[in-house]
């Protein structure tokens, strides 16, 4: 069997959103299955990490990305000022007329490539693998112009995502586009791949033409080898990842001042100003630590290294119950303590309390937070706050390899 499998996150782009297509290229050749990747020489993301290994047993083909630079809104507009203010304005508000969304111009060189290696190397299946919704349009081509079958693999929803905004007219506009190619996958893939339960209905009722499968993120316990946890004199509760939309660390910060704990809070990652100077306000002082967007390598390291891990997800309505993140699996391979500030009756929660790795309050109870990050420090105290332990069978069954092999066995159904 012959794979192309296109994405738009491939190293040297950094970010949790590399490792779904990376760990695919790099255990699908294991499989037996030739694997082609088809991504941007440069995705203009807005990180970067050198460290991470491109894998030697994938055939990696590089075409040029024509597209807009990543930015962050929010966070270039209050740094600045006047006519450098309204010059940033101008380049946010045209990058936010493509739609479906702005990597929408990668189809411009990424759709002729992906006909060429699909023609010359004989692929029998193409993956697209989103976000972002627009890179199925080369799945949609590649499936049209040869004969391989097409594997739609969403790690968003392509409609209700619990981070996207609807309040204004670029935004509706934008939400129309989206279900436009909602439309276009449900009626076109051969086969769609869903990270999660929730984006698995959501995709059921638009009435597909091919099958709908859940093949969840997986645990990278191999990544962890070597990294150690050393017992610290202070309580360090660990957050790793970027802030965006509606995930908020308000209700946790709040719970840590009203604490009055000797613990210290690390946030490894994108921190919004807004976020920063609201804690300020709190003086938390050395009970902070802001650590900025580090390689993954490094992140693994502090994940490992720290008394708890802190994963947030917000409600947004209801639909981050559905939300069940690679976040989570990496946080499960640390092997720490996870304090799950989620929705309780969601799927991360399921997953946490499943595996007993960690203890689960609803995102915006600021006195359930309290209670928990007071019940992990007392345990911490006591010497009785050690690694998680997951059983060999559900090791197994987590792992990213497994969820690998999932999308093979869906594969070679296609082409049965």
């Amino acid at each position: 069997m012959k794979v192309l499998l296109v994405t738009m996150y491939f190293p040297p782009a950094g970010g949790g959103g590399v490792q779904r297509p990376l760990k695919l290229a790099q255990y699908l050749p294991a499989l037996g299955i030739e694997t082609h990747v088809l991504a941007p020489d440069d995705p203009k993301w807005v990180h970067r990490d050198p460290e991470l290994r491109v894998p030697t047993q994938a055939w990696v083909h590089r075409v040029r990305y024509v597209g807009p630079r990543a930015r962050k809104p929010a966070e270039e507009l209050r740094a600045a000022e006047g006519f450098e203010r309204a010059l940033v304005q101008a380049q946010i508000t045209a990058r936010r007329l493509l739609v479906p969304d702005a990597s929408v111009t990668w189809n411009l060189t990424a759709i002729p490539a992906a006909i060429r290696i699909a023609r010359r190397e004989g692929i029998d299946a193409v993956i697209t693998t989103s976000p972002p919704g627009s890179i199925h349009f080369v799945g949609a081509a590649v499936q049209k112009a040869t004969a391989a079958r097409w594997l739609a693999d969403l790690r968003d929803p392509l409609v209700a995502n619990p981070h996207r905004r609807s309040d204004s007219a670029a935004t509706r506009a934008r939400q129309a586009a989206n279900q436009q190619l909602a439309r276009l996958v449900v009626r076109r893939a051969d086969a769609i791949s869903c990270v999660s339960e929730a984006i698995a209905d959501e995709v059921r009722g638009l009435d597909p033409r091919g099958v709908v499968r859940t093949i969840a993120n997986g645990c990278d316990f191999d990544d962890f080898v070597g990294l150690e946890y050393r017992p610290a004199r202070r309580f360090r509760i660990t957050h790793t990842g970027s802030f965006f939309g509606k995930r908020d660390p308000r209700p946790f910060l709040q719970a840590l001042h009203d604490s009055d704990l000797d613990a210290v809070a690390r946030f490894v990652g994108d921190f919004r100003s807004s976020d920063q100077e609201w804690a300020e306000s709190l003086a938390l002082s050395d009970r902070l630590e802001l650590i900025r967007y580090s390689p993954r390598g490094e992140s693994l390291r502090l994940q490992r290294d720290s008394e708890a891990l802190l994963l947030l997800v917000p409600d947004a309505g209801g639909r981050g119950k559905g939300v069940l993140s690679g976040k989570v699996f990496e946080y499960l391979a640390a092997g720490r303590p996870i304090l799950a500030a989620v929705p309780p009756d969601g799927a991360a929660a399921a997953l946490i309390h499943e595996t007993g790795s960690g203890v689960v309050v609803a995102p915006d109870d600021v006195e359930g937070i309290r209670t928990a990050l007071e019940e992990l420090h007392v345990r911490f105290l006591d010497g009785s706050l050690p690694s998680v332990e997951l059983r060999e069978e559900v090791q197994a069954r987590l792992s990213r390899r497994a969820r690998v092999e999932e999308t093979a066995d869906l594969l070679r159904e296609l082409l049965s």
